[in-house]
């Protein structure tokens, strides 16, 4: 009672596997690497609004320097006063201080598109995530496919079985040749063998699904037919990757403008050295003094007018791009669930037979049974008809599986 339970514990269904699968990929992680990027990306942005602190050394000799003319430094001496002038050897040990007021909107903006390129970077890691659900898919089918032809090959084999043993019967009493009986079991033996092959396939394709999804699969369950007909908004990530990249685009733009802007900031100058400010007194004295200054600055950068149209163009190209990206990507989506729904519709039509074939099938197979056990026939029509009956369910398991994979198929393309 309680091996059912136990059985089932293991099983997972599609939509569990490519839960997992999302979550055991490798790729996951990047999410984490883009979001600490990016944020580490907008604190350093950010602080283009602290003051910016640069400290400076020099010294220098000149082939000149400022100087009284001749007359004044006679003038001078016979006022009793050494004028010695400026020395061409000249020294300064300084801070410079600058702080912005306002940068037309340039740090707001250089933030919006350090965001902007995160999202697009995450978008597009969504994308490769997503294609995770397709590989799922042809693995959790196959295995799906396997386990049916599995069931088939035992119940193939136990319908042989009996005939092996009406034969041994038959054998025993002279109403069947040896051959016959030998015959049925060689037949039997080499379908033991192909589940042998499908059981070796059954456990690869398990180890493969329970490694891709990080889990342990033991048992596949047969998802429910869902809907066939789609009429909602795609919502592919493929769209939410083309969308961020023209969000980023127009953050782009908007950074062009704010570099155009006037920048408006104060600032503040120190330096200990030699000559300071006061020229005069340094001529007189040639010593090293405290300087200070300050001030505010206006400037406007008229270089960026030169490119601005060509990055505008160059901008649009970008949006132009990604929406023929998009176009492409649904027309070739559509196309996609156009042929689809055709297969869809293709395997409903034949699964509508398949009951009454097998069902045909098993009546020849029992009729020929009978006629073997009363002479009519040998037993190598009873084989073919067992085949045959077997052919059928098979075919009938392969068309329930290719609808479902199908159908699965069309929800991956429209995501819904």
């Amino acid at each position: 009672m309680m091996l059912p339970i136990l059985v089932h514990a293991h099983a997972q269904t599609l939509e569990e596997c490519q839960q997992a699968a999302e979550r055991n990929y490798p790729m996951i992680r990047q999410y984490d690497l883009i979001a600490k990027t990016t944020n580490l990306t907008v604190s350093n942005i950010q602080k283009g609004w602290l003051p910016q602190v640069s400290a400076s050394a020099q010294a220098t000799l000149q082939s000149d320097v400022t100087a009284f003319p001749d007359q004044m430094q006679q003038l001078y001496q016979t006022m009793g006063i050494d004028m010695k002038g400026l020395r061409k050897d000249q020294y300064r040990v300084g801070i410079d201080v600058q702080q912005t007021v306002f940068d037309g909107g340039a740090i707001s903006s250089q933030k919006a598109v350090a965001r902007q390129q995160g999202e697009v970077q995450a978008a597009q890691t969504e994308v490769t995530l997503y294609n995770v659900r397709q590989r799922v898919n042809e693995m959790y089918f196959g295995l799906l496919l396997i386990d049916k032809q599995v069931v088939l090959n035992h119940d193939l084999q136990e319908l042989l079985t009996q005939n092996e043993k009406k034969l041994a019967s038959m054998l025993k009493s002279g109403t069947a040749a040896e051959s016959d009986y030998q015959n049925v079991k060689a037949e039997r033996l080499n379908i033991a063998q192909q589940l042998t092959s499908l059981e070796a396939q059954r456990q690869t394709l398990r180890r493969m699904l329970s490694t891709f999804c990080g889990i342990e699969v033991k048992e596949a369950v047969k998802p429910m037919i869902a809907e066939t007909e789609s009429q909602h908004t795609l919502q592919r990530p493929e769209l939410k990757a083309i969308d961020a990249q023209l969000r980023l685009a127009d953050a782009q733009d908007k950074a062009l403008n704010a570099a155009l802007m006037p920048k408006l900031g104060v600032f503040a100058q120190g330096f200990y050295g030699y000559p300071g400010y006061n020229l005069f007194e340094d001529m007189m004295g040639r010593k090293w003094s405290l300087n200070g200054m300050i001030g505010a600055r206006l400037t406007w950068n008229i270089g960026a007018l030169y490119t601005h149209k060509n990055d505008k163009a160059k901008i649009q190209l970008q949006r132009e791009s990604a929406e023929n990206q998009r176009d492409v990507f649904l027309f070739n989506n559509r196309l996609e669930r156009m042929q689809q729904n055709e297969n869809i519709v293709r395997h409903r039509k034949l699964m509508a037979d398949d009951e009454e074939i097998i069902r045909l099938r098993s009546s020849i197979r029992k009729a020929a049974e009978s006629k073997l056990a009363h002479g009519i026939i040998d037993v190598n029509d009873l084989v073919r008809e067992i085949n045959a009956e077997n052919a059928a369910r098979v075919q009938q398991s392969v068309h329930e599986i290719q609808m479902l994979k199908e159908i699965y198929d069309l929800k991956y393309t429209t995501n819904n």
